[in-house]
């Protein structure tokens, strides 16, 4: 069973006996809750969560699986792909509904149990960053805490730094000589016959 827990940045279910925990944003109405499946809704969107045994499946299967679901829902326009989540190996599926809103389905496959994460989500157009992470915030631990996005700061090296000062100062330099025609052009004198 998914049980809540809502911290400030949205609401984050547990199913302890698998010690899997994601994070989904708050207002959500939960529809179904199960073993094994777990529904929730949103005005503009909808999530469902699916626990497979993995057993023998291979990324062949899964894919090919992936791809009759998304007919099953008569989806069109579908692209298939990954998704990096922590701790899972992603396969994704994405598309739209016949009545024009978007739908993914993403298979996690655990590393570390004999289980497979499918969450679909149906959303309208505009949402898909939200979508995307409400998938990456799937993790498996027994501390009921969902991975969050770490933002790694770029480092620059001196050398594309120098290559990036000198394009900038061409740039100005082209800029100056192009007002500098400009004023030319202005200061000439043009009669008319």
């Amino acid at each position: 069973m998914a049980v809540a827990g809502i911290i400030a940045q949205g609401a984050v279910y547990t199913w302890s006996q698998y010690h899997l925990n994601f994070e989904v944003p708050d207002g959500g109405f939960v529809t179904y809750n199960s073993n094994t499946r777990f529904e929730i809704q949103w005005d503009e969107m909808v999530m469902t969560v699916q626990l497979y045994n993995k057993q023998e499946s291979s990324d062949k299967l899964i894919r090919e699986n992936l791809q009759r679901k998304a007919l099953g829902y008569s989806m069109y326009d579908l692209k298939q792909g990954k998704i990096k989540v922590k701790g899972f190996k992603g396969l994704t599926i994405d598309g739209t509904m016949p009545d024009g809103s978007r739908a993914i389905i993403a298979d996690l496959i655990s590393n570390k149990q004999d289980l497979i994460v499918e969450v679909t989500v149906n959303y309208l157009y505009g949402n898909r960053e939200m979508v995307d992470d409400m998938i990456k915030s799937f993790a498996e631990n027994s501390k009921n805490k969902p991975n969050r996005e770490k933002h790694k700061q770029k480092v620059q090296s001196r050398e594309k730094a120098k290559l990036e000062e000198q394009k900038r100062k061409q740039e100005q330099q082209r800029r100056q000589q192009q007002e500098q025609e400009q004023q030319r052009r202005r200061n000439e004198k043009i009669y008319d016959a």
